[in-house]
């Protein structure tokens, strides 16, 4: 594409997505930058991407006869939760979707308009041979304020929400114990304000939102500016529970 060609597509009015409302100006300079290196035929979008410089697909493979559980978490947008838990030692799969509302199979769209009664979480299937229940809910409640109702951030709404979605009385326990325990030690400044709630109503999410981060890291000015610092405040707290390949 000629780089004029570039231009006019960048001056060409485009609805504007609630989650791309961040340093407006910043954002239009990375498109256009983005844009002009695209024409030059520097970086093209359908190039394939190395398997060694991303974390592979979602869908992580199996091994036959591994034990497995699951997590569902609520943290704000999915693409921060799925990408973080992604890089964990012991998760073999990460998907996001939509949980605990009463719409059936509800579209993006529709979870946005906020009366679906959905948050946004990441599904989370785990070897707990090599990463607990326990585990994961430290990872949980440190890469994410549990203190801010229906809000992360600048993304404000019930779909936002900070949850923990239990599958058995067991991780209600948890949970629960933790949640208590963190609010008594004064770690944070406000009370926890994370529900702790049945798994109910999951749909997985559009395809164009599994993987999303890994996928769009490098095109989409939301995981510039918002999950990548996510990602990386999470590996440098947890560097010893990084996925090592």
């Amino acid at each position: 594409m000629h780089v004029y060609s570039c231009l006019s597509l960048i001056c060409t009015p485009m609805p504007i997505h609630h989650k791309y409302q961040y340093n407006l100006n910043s954002f239009v300079y990375f498109v256009f930058v983005q844009m002009l290196v695209s024409c030059a035929g520097i970086e093209s979008s359908n190039a394939p991407i190395s398997a060694s410089t991303q974390i592979k697909s979602v869908v992580m493979s199996q091994q036959e006869n591994v034990k497995t559980d699951t997590a569902t978490f609520g943290a704000g947008c999915f693409w921060c939760v799925e990408a973080i838990f992604q890089r964990v030692d012991g998760v073999l799969k990460v998907s996001s979707g939509y949980c605990g509302g009463h719409v059936i199979n509800p579209t993006y769209e529709q979870v946005c308009e906020k009366n679906t009664g959905h948050t946004e979480v990441a599904q989370i299937v785990f070897d707990p041979s090599k990463i607990s229940f326990d585990e994961l809910l430290e990872i949980f409640w440190k890469t994410h304020d549990p203190t801010t109702v229906n809000q992360q951030g600048n993304d404000i709404g019930p779909q936002y929400r900070s949850v923990v979605f239990y599958h058995n009385d067991e991780q209600k326990d948890k949970a629960s114990h933790y949640k208590k325990e963190l609010d008594g030690s004064g770690i944070f400044a406000e009370p926890i304000v994370t529900a702790i709630e049945p798994y109910h109503n999951y749909f997985e999410a559009e395809n164009y939102h599994q993987n999303y981060f890994n996928l769009n890291k490098n095109l989409n000015p939301y995981c510039t500016y918002v999950v990548q610092p996510k990602v990386e405040k999470f590996e440098k707290i947890f560097k010893n529970k990084l996925r090592k390949n």
